[in-house]
């Protein structure tokens, strides 16, 4: 995979934060043989010309949340406002504008089945310019969450990410069984981790209100439980990525779990899941270009048994990812 201004170190960085987001410079600098200044001067580079940064995420279905994929049909002059408008919602932590500009594509966490309801059949319902609704539930996620695209780009060599790869998390002994609840200070902590994964334990103990201590054995039981994981977000085109699209596969039910088990592998997807609708497999890929979005649809999608039809949609532009202000990402 290519890379337009990345150096290796850059590369480097990135995929060791993806596969430790909290690890502290001093020893990733140790496994790739340079300063812990030199690391930090990197990320803070990254930070402010690629807007590279580490956030927290929740895995709702720990939670017993449901994450629901929204598919809205807009009038030519209706889908800035709209996508601008959802990118300001909290239950939204994707939103995008693909087909021409005519259409908003948003992943939506809504926390309780009251906010899923009033949003998908009161409010966009009654929006001025949407001209039509389709609501994929997520079932399944064979790509994606804890996992990105970075762990795909072998910028480390296999002793390096080794070294730098966290020991596997053993759920804590009094772990409840699934849905797991969350405190109130727990939502504290995790709201801060969605703006800043690297948030030190001072920052989280004043935001939450417990003890140093404490803050280290809740981010310990978080992550143990598979609550909160943490990713990099980065700006797809400084890795060569320029051609983003959504694609929408309708896949025989026997065929479902091969499927996409298959594409989790493909280097160009970064998200793959089972969804429900008629096309019940929902993916997102990077390509370096048209090009290649070709040669992918056609080798790789057209060699899989058990794909009946696909839709493809390039994204036009990036409205929202998670923890950042609408429009920051070009």
């Amino acid at each position: 995979m290519e890379t337009d201004t990345l150096d290796d170190l850059d590369r480097k960085l990135l995929q060791a934060l993806q596969l430790d987001g909290r690890s502290p410079f001093t020893r990733i600098a140790a496994v790739l043989g340079v300063s812990d200044q030199t690391i930090a001067r990197r990320y803070k580079r990254l930070r402010s010309s690629s807007e590279a940064r580490v956030l927290g995420m929740t895995d709702e279905s720990r939670l017993g949340r449901t994450v629901w994929l929204v598919r809205l049909h807009c009038t030519p002059d209706g889908a800035d406002r709209l996508a601008a408008a959802l990118s300001r919602r909290a239950d939204t932590s994707y939103v995008a504008l693909i087909s021409g500009g005519t259409e908003v594509i948003c992943a939506m966490r809504p926390r309780t089945d009251a906010a899923r309801d009033e949003l998908l059949l009161d409010r966009l319902q009654r929006t001025p310019r949407v001209i039509g609704i389709s609501a994929h539930c997520r079932l399944h996620s064979f790509f994606g969450g804890p996992v990105s695209w970075l762990n795909k780009i072998s910028a480390l060599t296999t002793e390096e990410e080794a070294a730098l790869r966290p020991p596997a998390a053993e759920p804590p002994a009094d772990a409840p069984e699934a849905p797991l609840t969350v405190t109130d200070a727990d939502e504290a902590l995790l709201d801060v981790l969605q703006r800043d994964g690297r948030a030190t334990v001072p920052e989280l103990r004043a935001a939450s209100g417990l003890s140093e201590d404490a803050v280290r054995r809740r981010l310990a039981y978080l992550r143990g439980t598979g609550v909160l994981y943490f990713g990099v977000q980065y700006t797809p085109a400084l890795l060569g990525q320029r051609a983003a699209a959504m694609l929408w596969l309708s896949v025989a039910p026997a065929a479902l779990s091969a499927v996409g088990t298959a594409m989790a592998g493909h280097d160009e997807v970064n998200f793959v899941a089972a969804v429900t609708g008629q096309a019940n497999v929902f993916a997102s890929v990077h390509c370096r270009d048209s090009r290649q979005l070709y040669v992918y649809l056609s080798e790789k999608i057209g060699a899989l048994d058990g794909v009946r039809a696909i839709e493809t949609a390039l994204v036009l532009r990036h409205i929202k990812q998670l923890a950042l202000e609408p429009g920051r990402w070009p």
